[in-house]
């Protein structure tokens, strides 16, 4: 059906649905780098090198160099300990407080856009399938229209709903497999600065007292 085509041949087959996926696909394809970027650049440094900079300063009592060290560190377990570390000598609540909401903040970012992400694949599926029902009822109707003996004709409304379902598959695929490993991204990132969090309220009040 598609011998000696090319792939804008191919492509001008599907319809419009095609260029809705296309549409899709782009926006799927650029927020993706865009927070793989955004993930890769904010964990260069881990809980555990930050914490035990964090207890290194604590213990020859530099809480100034602490604070220093978490504000020239992009990671949102540095912010959380900020947050925390800019109010020492308050008290114990206060400071998980501050913490908690740091951790909301930067979870927020964390989550930014990809729900495009899911959305996209969540529907593209769907999409394609209007593309495919749309040709086969091209098909359909153009059988009636040329008759017993004009089978052939049926073949643009077969080449729609094949490039559509085709088209639906490798858009969907690839944005659920990424939001997919984003929301675990994310998990991984909260439940570090949730650690975060706690060690460093036990680390302050262990100096406090």
């Amino acid at each position: 059906m598609f011998k000696g085509q090319g792939i804008f041949e191919i492509i001008s087959a599907g319809g419009f649905t095609i260029y809705i996926l296309i549409f899709c696909s782009i926006i799927s394809v650029a927020v993706i780098i865009e927070r793989v970027v955004y993930y890769k650049r904010r964990s260069q440094f881990s809980r555990s090198v930050i914490l035990e900079q964090i207890r290194k300063e604590f213990a020859g009592h530099h809480v100034l160099n602490a604070v220093s060290l978490c504000k020239n560190i992009d990671t949102p377990v540095a912010k959380v300990a900020l947050a925390g570390l800019n109010l020492h000598g308050h008290d114990e609540k206060l400071i998980a407080n501050a913490m908690e909401r740091e951790i909301t903040v930067e979870t927020i970012k964390l989550e930014r856009f990809i729900g495009i992400v899911g959305s996209i694949g969540g529907t593209a599926v769907y999409i394609g399938l209007l593309g495919t029902v749309i040709g086969i009822m091209r098909a359909f109707s153009d059988i009636s229209k040329a008759g017993s003996g004009g089978m052939d004709v049926v073949t643009v409304g077969i080449a729609e709903a094949l490039v559509c379902t085709a088209a639906g598959l490798l858009v969907a695929i690839p944005a659920v497999l990424s939001y997919n490993w984003f929301t675990r991204k994310i998990d991984n990132f909260v439940i570090d600065m949730e650690l975060a969090a706690s060690e460093l309220v036990d680390l302050m009040c262990v100096k406090k007292k």
